[in-house]
């Protein structure tokens, strides 16, 4: 009898793995909710004339916030990053081409829908990602 042959039967600690399983499905199911109130943001940029409301893109970002370090360790983790950086940078940039978009539209109308299309593009390869089980580069 070789050691691959044994068998080491221990009784279910807290935290094992049906318990993981639940978080992770909790973690996808707060990661689908944060995706499509991103999407529905990110869709609303880049149509003209539509509106959605910053206040879906703040509580994304709460949750995603919040909800972060229940992911740590996991494939989800990237995924919470993802969009916190997403939201972030797509707010830094709109901020820094504010000034364009007031003192020349055409060309500050321009940047922002380059800002809108980059930040769909994200969302929509997240949740591709997320769909597939796999983490986001």
């Amino acid at each position: 009898m070789s050691d691959q042959d044994i068998i080491d039967v221990q009784p279910r600690q807290p935290g094992a793995a049906a318990d993981i399983d639940i978080d992770i499905d909790k973690l996808k199911t707060w990661g689908w909710v944060s995706y499509l109130l991103h999407l529905i943001v990110a869709v609303a940029a880049v149509i003209p004339g539509a509106q959605a409301s910053i206040t879906l893109l703040v509580i994304a970002l709460v949750m995603d916030l919040v909800n972060k370090g229940d992911a740590a360790g996991t494939w989800q983790e990237s995924h919470f990053g993802w969009r916190i950086r997403s939201v972030l940078w797509a707010g830094v940039l709109y901020v820094i081409t504010l000034p364009l978009f007031f003192l020349l539209i055409l060309p500050g109308s321009i940047a922002w829908s380059l800002i809108s299309i980059w930040f769909l593009y994200r969302i929509v390869k997240g949740m591709v990602r997320m769909n597939a089980g796999r983490a986001v580069d």
